[in-house]
């Protein structure tokens, strides 16, 4: 199973929904945002050394904690070196070997956004609840349609903890509007340390309202590519 995290904009926290997802699933997370790359690392290869032909993408994959990461590089100049067309040849490599492939992938419309969506065998749509977020997530929704990627999940980030289990119309007009079930996340101090801390959430508090909704998240991932 590959499944790329994606956004129309970069601030609603998809890099914290693709590493917990990740965590969930038991597979690999790619950080693919080439030029802006967020999820955890330490020393070694990253995607910039595997794209650009230094490393191959199983000894580029590191454990970091409880997550299995292929990192990113945070240079421009490691960025400018890469082909980013071998990124479907990459992932697949690493499903091969792992299974489960949660990819990052770069936010908004950028050129660069649909070559992860087109190593996937499907997609999550983050955004939140804000209408420029979800303005933003209708037109990431449309780059999935046109490299015909399947959506299989809306994560609606950040949401006011006391709402997360009620069903309301904006949520099922969502819903409608991006072809795919909502699953809220709330806001939490919780995730924030989590995110401090580099783990995942569960790592953090097991017993959390968001731990038990990015693992309904996955459940639901799950069961829609089974």
């Amino acid at each position: 199973m590959i499944l790329a995290v994606t956004a129309g904009k970069g601030g609603v926290g998809k890099s914290t929904v693709a590493y917990n997802l990740a965590a969930e699933l038991g597979g690999v997370a790619v950080d693919a945002d080439l030029g802006m790359a967020d999820l955890p690392s330490t020393r070694g290869p990253d995607l910039h050394d595997v794209l650009a032909g230094r490393a191959s993408p199983l000894e580029a994959v590191q454990q970091v904690g409880s997550v299995s990461i292929l990192p990113c590089g945070r240079s421009l100049a490691g960025a400018r070196a890469t082909d980013p067309a071998a990124l479907v040849d990459v992932v697949e490599s690493v499903g091969k070997r792992y299974g489960c492939v949660v990819i990052d992938t770069p936010a908004g419309l950028r050129s660069d956004a649909g070559v992860p969506l087109l190593a996937a065998d499907a997609c999550l749509l983050v955004t939140r609840p804000t209408r420029p977020a979800v303005a933003d997530a209708v037109r990431a929704r449309e780059l999935a349609r046109v490299v015909e990627t399947p959506l299989v999940r809306v994560a609606l980030n950040r949401v006011v903890p006391s709402r997360v289990g009620k069903e309301t119309g904006r949520e099922r007009r969502l819903a409608d509007a991006l072809g795919a079930p909502v699953r809220k996340i709330p806001e939490s101090e919780t995730v924030a340390r989590a995110q401090r801390s580099g783990q995942p959430v569960r790592a953090v508090d097991s017993t959390a309202m968001a731990a038990e909704q990015f693992e309904r998240l996955a459940s639901e991932v799950e069961r829609a590519l089974a």
